[in-house]
Formats: C-alpha cells, sequence, structure tokens
C-alpha cells in the first residue's frame, strides 16, 4: 500500500480537472482530422529545415504516449517516482519515423484510451500524487494531465501546419 503524497502546486478542482480529461480524450480525433484525406506528398512534406513532417509526429505521438502512460503508473504505483527525460528527436532520428503512420496511430489512441479508463477511476488522493521529472523538476499529476491533454491537439495543429507546407510547395 502506498500513502498520497502532495504536491507543492494548487491543486486542480474537478471542473478543470474534467475538461482537462476531456481535452485528452479528444486529442486522437484531433490529429485524425488534420490527417483527414493527406496523401504521401502532404504527410512527408517538412515546412522548415530541422521541422517534422505530418509523418514524424504521428510516429512521436506514439512514442510520447507510451512514454506517458510509464509516467503515469510511475505516479500512482510509486512513491515519489524520478520520471525520467528523453530525446525526442534523437527518437525521430533513430525509430524509422518514415514509416506507414497508421499503426503509430493506433498507438496513440489506444494508450489515451485505456489512460481515459483509468485517470475516471482516480479519486483525490490518487491526483494529489507526484514526483521528480529529471530535467524539469515538480511533476504531479495535475502537471502530466495539462500537459498531455494539450499534446495531441497541439500537434493537430503541426501537422496541419505541415501539410499546408505542402500546399504552399505546389503553389
Amino acid at each position: 500500500m502506498h500513502v498520497a503524497q502532495v504536491t507543492h502546486d494548487a491543486g486542480m478542482d474537478a471542473t478543470t480537472r474534467r475538461a482537462l480529461i476531456d481535452r485528452y480524450r479528444q486529442g486522437p480525433d484531433e490529429v485524425l482530422a488534420a490527417l483527414e484525406g493527406a496523401v504521401a506528398h502532404d504527410l512527408d512534406a517538412r515546412p522548415a529545415p530541422g521541422e517534422w513532417t505530418a509523418r514524424e509526429i504521428v510516429h512521436h505521438l506514439a512514442d510520447s504516449e507510451t512514454i506517458s502512460t510509464i509516467r503515469l503508473r510511475r505516479l500512482l504505483a510509486e512513491d515519489e517516482p524520478l520520471i525520467v527525460a528523453y530525446d525526442q528527436d534523437e527518437y525521430a532520428r533513430v525509430l524509422h519515423y518514415d514509416r506507414p503512420w497508421e499503426r503509430s496511430f493506433a498507438v496513440f489512441a489506444a494508450v489515451r484510451a485505456t489512460n481515459v479508463e483509468l485517470l475516471e477511476l482516480l479519486d483525490d488522493a490518487e491526483w494529489s500524487r507526484a514526483g521528480t521529472h529529471s530535467e524539469d523538476g515538480a511533476y504531479s499529476m495535475k502537471r502530466w494531465l495539462e500537459l498531455y491533454a494539450a499534446h495531441g491537439h497541439d500537434h493537430a495543429d503541426q501537422i496541419r501546419e505541415a501539410r499546408a507546407s505542402a500546399t504552399l510547395a505546389d503553389a
């Protein structure tokens, strides 16, 4: 049995929590809408040197979501866990982000769905748990939810921008 930890940040009221969980749940739909009708040319357009293509973003979402689910479980199951950072650009370089995107999207969506089920069951003591991020310091359940609730939406916007750059290049 573990003892709940109190975070150093101000808590999160039930209304805010509900809104963030709903936003988190909607992430895959937002990404899929951003990908609708995309062809290889759209998926592989690089908006600027060093920026990711739409295809690379989908693979990043799968990797990030997989890491996020471990972070979530560690926050809930371990006392004061160390949440280790990772190099997302290195992942993009070595994990063949040029492959088909559909299975990576399926991973992203499936992990989100199972995490939503878990989030819906948490009580206030579980929401108060926290650890330490290796680069950012204090890392609470609130912080986890804020980051990942925005993540899918932010990358959906990035996908739209990458696809728009393909259209502009054609003009």
